[in-house]
């Protein structure tokens, strides 16, 4: 059985073997966003998708695709404030 896909960065429409949202010819970019999301987010760990966005120049739908794709896990983590310095140093 084949499948009709639309790639998300040119949108071409192409047959596959697999259900997939990104044709041959634009894996290498669909693997170098990736690769620079994961980067970033090892370094700012508690950052959402419009951060990314911001520093990395990718559109936040790809990001939320690649989350809602499985590629991406999202996690829940706590905050605490800091104390201001001039209360720390009382």
């Amino acid at each position: 059985m084949l499948y009709t896909n639309v790639c998300r960065h040119c949108h071409a429409v192409f047959r596959a073997k697999i259900q997939t949202t990104c044709c041959k010819k634009c894996r290498p970019k669909d693997d170098h966003q990736l690769d620079d999301i994961v980067a970033y987010l090892h370094r700012y760990p508690n950052s959402n998708a419009l951060q990314i966005s911001e520093e990395l120049g990718i559109h936040p739908y790809v990001i939320l695709t690649y989350l809602e794709d499985g590629w991406l896990e999202q996690s829940h983590g706590t905050f605490s404030r800091l104390d201001d310095a001039k209360n720390g140093q009382s």
